[in-house]
């Protein structure tokens, strides 16, 4: 099995360097791969704010990912839903956090209003301070 950099995830999506793109589709086609949240956090982090992608290509593309028979995502049942919520309006961030928080009570945060947008019926609850 094959683990996932974040750096191997946007160039296959990017093709932004033909040598390198090349290379992370050659690893892209291996026949098992491991993508840990922490990597997608971090990639979502690099297409937004270096590359300029808006969030509906971002949403898309790591439904892609989520979609290869070979990949094995960490905890790919939060991370679903911390794609829905970011196709709600929520930071994806944020978003990932909130549903890696599913067994608590209350998810304290001092962010008001559009970071939290597309947060309807949430487990847990959150405690705006």
């Amino acid at each position: 099995m094959t683990a996932l950099d974040a750096d191997v995830i946007v160039r296959a999506l990017v093709q932004d360097d033909p040598e390198q793109g090349r290379q992370a589709a050659e690893v892209m086609a291996r026949p098992a791969l491991h993508v840990a949240k922490s990597t997608l956090l971090e990639a979502e982090r690099v297409l937004r704010c270096l590359y300029g992608l808006p969030r509906d290509r971002v949403n898309a593309a790591f439904r892609r990912l989520l979609g290869l028979e070979t990949l094995m995502m960490e905890d790919r049942s939060q991370v679903v839903q911390a794609l829905d919520w970011h196709e709600e309006g929520m930071d994806f961030s944020r978003a990932l956090h909130l549903s890696s928080s599913s067994g608590c009570d209350t998810f304290a945060t001092f962010e008001k209003g559009h970071p939290l947008r597309g947060a309807t019926k949430l487990t847990p609850r959150i405690e705006r301070l």
